[in-house]
């Protein structure tokens, strides 16, 4: 159904059309120089030596447990108040997801039930910096540590985030990122892997691109007209290369996102404005000290007087107005892909905020009187409620 206001759309300028169609002028269209430049890009903005550009966030997810050799008969804690994306990589490598519960403030995975989860069986951690908030990293390093864990960072709804001037996707042994188009930047599908391991770097290269190794240690060398080995094949391998227009929209979009991530900034602050001091509403939080969020949507919560059925009673109400918003996140361990997971997991945080979470319309050109309108109507519609 289409909505007068629309949760989330993209923010493409002529500038990254003509990039687009610049690449379409030439005869690479994959694995050419746009790709090593997006890399090289995305690898100084996050602050680590290498990143390898994928076609999706769930890729580079999947190909980075692959690298860190994470298999059969591994645990791997999760959040479940995520995407479904985070377990579903965990379970393509055939380890098994272990969900743990989230801190009710900051909406992030609770480094006390992550310590709670861990078995001998255990061996990483996958931190998910939920809605652009960075994690506690400064408790959940020292138990990965403590534990000898590898920590792979789900950055995608999170570019640009920083804890104590540095950027989230940084700390781990691997970082993720996504550009989907309701991220804040996009290339319309694709994601990028980041590490410090130059060795986990090549071995994703290869893998995006069937196995493939290349004399280049960046993993783009090779092309069918160029190389005589293009069609050996060291292992099992994927198709999960991401082309040259889509890097050519990266890099647009990329040279733009400190004024992308000011005007979501901008906008979040509005919505706080504007809701802030109605009762029944928790928001999110606005500034935290040491720590810089990127605004990837906009999340308020019933107060804890309301039901889901309030919730969904809001959002039919809304769309009936016109105007689209989200329910984030369905519990993983509440889907029915993981119905075997149902019973195991006691994760009454997630559940209880998950019940009441609503995602308000959230792009870089929406408009002030939009927000406005959203608002008044929230507002209305709320107290129609109770």
């Amino acid at each position: 159904m289409e909505h007068e206001i629309p949760l989330s759309a993209p923010d493409i300028t002529e500038a990254e059309i003509e990039a687009v169609a610049a690449v379409l002028r030439t005869p690479r269209l994959s694995l050419g120089p746009k790709l090593q430049e997006f890399e090289a890009a995305m690898a100084a903005y996050v602050g680590v030596p290498h990143a390898v550009g994928v076609s999706s966030g769930t890729a580079g997810l999947h190909l980075a447990m692959l690298a860190l050799e994470i298999g059969a008969g591994d645990e791997v804690i999760v959040p479940s108040f995520t995407f479904v994306a985070v377990a579903n990589a965990v379970r393509y490598v055939g380890a098994m997801p272990v969900f743990a519960d989230i801190d009710a403030a900051t909406l992030n995975i609770d480094s006390k039930s992550v310590e709670a989860a861990i078995t001998p069986r255990t061996r990483a951690l996958i931190v998910v910096h939920t809605f652009g908030r960075p994690a506690d990293l400064t408790s959940l390093l020292p138990i990965a540590e403590r534990h000898n864990l590898l920590l792979i960072e789900d950055a995608c709804e999170a570019i640009g985030a920083e804890i104590g001037g540095r950027r989230v996707g940084s700390f781990g042994d691997a970082g993720v990122f996504a550009f989907y188009p309701n991220k804040q930047i996009t290339t319309g599908e694709g994601g990028m892997v980041v590490t410090r391991s130059a060795d986990v770097a090549r071995r994703i290269a290869a893998l995006r691109n069937h196995g493939r190794y290349e004399s280049d240690p960046a993993g783009i060398a090779q092309t069918p007209e160029s190389s005589g080995s293009w069609f050996e094949h060291a292992e099992l391998g994927f198709n999960y290369r991401l082309s040259e227009m889509q890097c050519a929209l990266g890099l647009e979009q990329l040279a733009r996102i400190e004024e992308i991530l000011a005007r979501r900034e901008a906008i979040a602050r509005r919505y706080c404005e504007l809701l802030g001091g109605d009762s029944n509403l928790i928001l999110p939080a606005i500034d935290l000290p040491d720590q810089r969020l990127s605004w990837f949507v906009f999340i308020v919560r019933l107060a804890e007087r309301f039901s889901q059925a309030d919730r969904d009673r809001v959002q039919r109400d809304l769309a009936a107005e016109g105007i689209a918003t989200g329910r984030y996140f369905a519990p993983i361990h509440l889907q029915p892909a993981y119905a075997a997971w149902r019973q195991s997991a006691r994760l009454q945080v997630t559940e209880s905020v998950a019940a009441r979470a609503l995602a308000l319309p959230f792009f870089n050109r929406i408009t002030n009187e939009q927000i406005e309108r959203v608002c008044g109507v929230l507002r209305r519609v709320l107290q129609s409620v109770r």
